[in-house]
């Protein structure tokens, strides 16, 4: 029979998947960057993103399905009991700020003190703790979720030495056990960035399904014969789904899609930007930066920032349902066409970085809440990744391009003129680990000193840094980073071979601050059979 099958209501289905990840914040950076990065990050994507799932789940709980990877060091953020006592501050000094304004800004800017409040309200209603409530919708079945490397490690640059690799993925897997009480079958892998024959490391680790790029799957050997628009399962064992760029544009664009709309509220223009230094030092803030503080609406892009209208939130809201709508019928005719030309019931795989829903896109989760509670009336069926495997599909053996989704598709965004310094520098650290890790070192301090090494070194891979310098935004910071986790993890190899320059001020100190992974294990870099 051609297209979907008589007794169902729906023309084919829609995967949204959602990838959530900050870097590691040092435990002494109060008022840094990087916890301002964080304390956004929760107060306009992630507690908006569960309230939208919650109140949907009551609402509708059949169609309320969706895909969410939380990586280990943002699970390890979420959970740092510090982060959770500086949170209220850092409201309550952004209302603070609000409470100083002309009385036009007051009036312009009442939606965001409403929603600081809101998000701020329940907070406090759950203590803080946002990983307890994803990991309630986990176990109903409405967030299936993945886990990722353990700092984000850009997984092609390390294969030189693939026990890196290995240490990655496996201390991520250990690190999502421990927090959520069961092993990962799915992993988003950062940048969706694959190289051949890391499925056998995933397979082995425990790993069943990831996601790709379209050309990851466009791409593979043998060619897919229903392209992106059904899994397909490596000669390993790994099922791989592909982004189906069709689903993702509309939202992924700012200059073409939803996000660059005139009515949407203005991303650069923050009040951060506009306060002289003596007013924000005043209120603890050390440096110029942007505050989450921002109440003018897109107008024009040709209009310069200080031209900007004020948000008119009404309108922002009228505008969600409309290009909601606009997205639903673009799937549904999407959905139509594919049924008509096959006798596969079609899956659309939509990717996006959680972040770009509330926090670059503040109107972002109300889009979401739209398609949750109209996918059903464009005939559409949400699905999550974990519950389309265990219809246990008939998959295509196939395996998978090298690829990425960065800009230009493969690698050259994470290896480039900006950041090809770090490579060598990791691969050379990464190879005396593995070395190391296969002694026996039998006594349990230089155990402890291999442990923090193996977390130094976690930590220098991270791709946010790469990923920085290639952008050029904050670059003295990501430098600075990589730089001081390199330092540490040599002068900790150091102690290893030479008791007599144990520093026990230095190991207890970055014991302290760079204690992710507490239950890090050296055997996860012992060297593969060939």
């Amino acid at each position: 029979m051609i297209g979907p099958s008589p007794n169902k209501n729906y023309l084919g289905k829609l995967a949204i998947v959602l990838h959530a990840h900050l870097p590691y914040v040092r435990k002494n950076e109060k008022n840094s960057l990087e916890e301002d990065w964080l304390f956004q990050a929760i107060l306009e994507c992630y507690i908006p993103l569960l309230q939208v799932i919650e109140t949907s789940k009551k609402e509708n709980q059949m169609n309320t399905k969706l895909t969410i990877s939380l990586s280990p060091t943002l699970l390890t953020l979420l959970q740092n009991k510090q982060i959770k006592e500086t949170f209220p501050t850092w409201i309550n000094t952004r209302i603070s700020f609000l409470s100083d304004l002309t009385k036009e800004e007051k009036d312009a800017s009442q939606f965001l003190l409403r929603n600081l409040r809101d998000k701020y309200s329940y907070w406090k209603e759950y203590s803080g703790d946002l990983v307890e409530r994803f990991k309630i919708l986990n176990q109903s079945g409405n967030l299936d979720i993945l886990t990722c490397a353990a700092t984000h490690g850009y997984l092609p640059i390390l294969r030189e030495n693939p026990e890196t690799v290995k240490g990655q993925i496996r201390t991520a897997i250990k690190s999502h056990k421990i927090i959520f009480g069961t092993k990962p079958l799915g992993i988003w892998l950062p940048e969706c960035a694959y190289y051949e024959n890391l499925d056998q490391i995933l397979f082995d680790s425990g790993i069943r399904y990831a996601v790709l790029d379209g050309h990851g799957i466009l791409n593979a050997s043998p060619r897919p014969r229903y392209g992106v628009y059904a899994p397909i399962c490596s000669k390993k064992g790994v099922a791989f789904f592909g982004r189906d760029s069709e689903s993702t544009l509309p939202v992924w664009s700012a200059k073409e899609g939803f996000p660059g709309d005139s009515v949407y509220r203005e991303f650069h223009k923050d009040l951060g930007w506009e306060l002289p230094i003596s007013k924000l030092k005043k209120k603890g803030i050390p440096s110029v930066r942007p505050l989450g503080l921002k109440y003018y609406k897109i107008t024009n892009e040709e209009i310069p920032l200080g031209k900007k209208e004020f948000y008119n939130e009404d309108a922002a809201k009228k505008k969600v349902e409309e290009h909601a709508d606009i997205y639903l019928l673009g799937r549904s005719k999407q959905l139509k066409n594919l049924s008509l030309s096959s006798s596969f019931e079609p899956l659309l795989i939509a990717p996006f970085d959680a972040e770009l829903f509330g926090h670059w896109w503040y109107e972002g989760p109300a889009f979401i809440e739209q398609i949750l509670r109209k996918s059903i009336k464009y005939s559409i069926k949400l699905t999550n990744l974990r519950e389309v495997l265990i219809q246990k599909p008939n998959l295509q053996i196939c395996d998978p391009s090298p690829s990425s989704w960065g800009q230009g598709g493969y690698h050259n965004y994470w290896l480039n003129e900006k950041n090809a310094w770090i490579v060598p520098e990791i691969t050379k650290a990464g190879a005396k680990f593995i070395t190391l890790s296969s002694k026996n070192f039998n006594n349990k301090f230089s155990k402890r000193l291999l442990k923090q090494a193996a977390r130094e070194l976690l930590l220098s891979e991270s791709s946010d840094w790469s990923f920085i310098l290639r952008a050029g935004t904050t670059t003295e910071l990501a430098k600075e980073r990589i730089e001081r986790h390199l330092f540490r993890f040599w002068k900790l190899v150091k102690m290893l071979n030479k008791s007599s320059d144990v520093d026990i001020n230095f190991l207890e100190n970055i014991e302290d601050e760079d204690k992710i992974f507490p239950d890090i294990e050296i055997n996860d870099w012992q060297k593969l059979k060939s």
